[in-house]
């Protein structure tokens, strides 16, 4: 399967050879949604921290003789019944939420997704970038010219999430110069996963055969 390859100044440049285990996946979206799901976990940070009866300030004198008093026993005033007591069964920060993620279903999701966005016309696909000092207005106009490709006009317009530029050796000027777009983001194609792709409306990708290359070497490393 083939695929037009533009510049950035959104001219046909070409076209690319897209392999079929990479695009061309059957969506699997109970693979996906577990995938996802378990990532989210494992980014997962617990915050929520209560204190139990052992780490709460207090007296560790019983508050009254066992028996004769009339009151009901007690033996610790930081027991949980106690208005300054500890936390009986509350969240804890050490809690571990993280699962387990094959590395076959992590490839195999983001297959998934790349070839549901590729369906959809989602996926630019952009021969080179590259930027001699850092430029806000360059990297703008970069921006604009990719937007005129037809079916990608919300590059340039959509505030929020627009689109993922995922590159092979994108240089400091590069990077600086698009890291103040609120709706972009920038990525190694070799660090792409599913969760960050669906992130984001569309996917550019930068560098032609060599970024397709890494995309498929992820297939190979699997089955080796």
């Amino acid at each position: 399967m083939d695929a037009t390859l533009y510049n950035t100044h959104g001219k046909a440049a070409g076209t690319i050879t897209l392999p079929e285990d990479v695009f061309g996946a059957k969506w699997n979206n109970d693979l996906v949604h577990q995938v996802v799901t378990a990532m989210a976990a494992n980014a997962r940070n617990p915050i929520a921290h209560t204190k139990d009866r052992s780490e709460v300030s207090g007296t560790g004198k019983k508050p009254w003789k066992q028996k004769g008093t009339g009151n009901a026993r007690h033996g610790s005033r930081r027991s949980p019944i106690w208005r300054t007591g500890g936390v009986a069964h509350g969240p804890r920060n050490e809690r571990d939420f993280s699962q387990k993620i094959n590395k076959k279903m992590r490839t195999k999701a983001l297959y998934c997704v790349l070839s549901k966005k590729l369906a959809d016309g989602e996926v630019l696909f952009v021969d080179t970038c590259s930027m001699d000092a850092p430029k806000t207005k360059e990297a703008k106009g970069v921006i604009g010219n990719l937007a005129a490709v037809e079916g990608f006009d919300a590059l340039s317009t959509k505030k929020r999430n627009a689109a993922l530029i995922a590159h092979t050796n994108a240089n400091e000027a590069m990077q600086k110069s698009f890291r103040n777009f609120g709706n972009i983001e920038l990525e190694e194609v070799r660090n792409l996963n599913p969760a960050t792709l669906l992130r984001y409306k569309y996917l550019v990708l930068v560098g032609g055969e060599e970024a397709v290359a890494v995309l498929k070497k992820r297939g190979a490393a699997k089955t080796a």
